[in-house]
């Protein structure tokens, strides 16, 4: 089923944008940039991070980081990584809104900022972040069949851990876990 940019936002009951004051979230918080390009055929912009980084090296991820204390919301946080990692600006992302945050295996509560980029939007990779940027389908990255669910064990507690391939990219953990809950959430046919 091909899905048209309309479709998605018709089908997408966002939550609001949680606007609470820093003073009352406890913990390390964190955002990530959800980029949906809007072209012909939609598409979900995602990176493949630098082979050379500490943490996550060469894993497929949306744009983000950690909350600085300079940031006035998490969508400002997305926002911004976005444009250190592929060099988005802004005002170039209509944001449509935010996905429930999910807790990393570093222990950051991460909000997924969905936001709306246009097709030929040129990008500039951060090279000491980013190898490399592409676009999945929206109807393909949508499709709940395509992700597999594996369970692992950390000490005494188990978590579960989605996995998927596209072309010659393996996304798992975090990120498929956010693509599978986006495509929970337009519950496509």
């Amino acid at each position: 089923m091909n899905l048209t940019l309309e479709q998605f936002v018709s089908r997408f009951v966002l939550q609001p944008p949680l606007h609470t004051p820093k003073s009352v979230i406890s913990g390390r918080r964190a955002a990530v940039l959800v980029p949906v390009i809007d072209g012909a055929e939609p598409g979900l912009l995602l990176t493949r991070r630098s082979s050379h980084l500490r943490k996550h090296a060469g894993q497929v991820a949306f744009p983000g980081g950690m909350q600085d204390a300079t940031d006035s919301s998490l969508i400002h946080t997305a926002l911004r990584e976005a444009q250190e990692e592929v060099g988005i600006l802004p005002q170039q992302v209509q944001i449509i809104g935010v996905l429930p945050p999910v807790t990393s295996s570093t222990g950051f509560a991460v909000t997924p900022v969905v936001g709306i980029i246009p097709a030929d939007l040129a990008l500039r990779l951060n090279p000491d972040e980013v190898e490399s940027a592409f676009a999945m389908p929206l109807s393909e990255a949508l499709r709940l069949s395509r992700y597999s669910g594996l369970t692992l064990r950390r000490g005494h507690r188990q978590h579960q851990v989605w996995l998927s391939w596209y072309e010659d990219y393996f996304i798992w953990g975090m990120t498929a876990g956010i693509i599978r809950a986006l495509s929970q959430q337009i519950a496509l046919p």
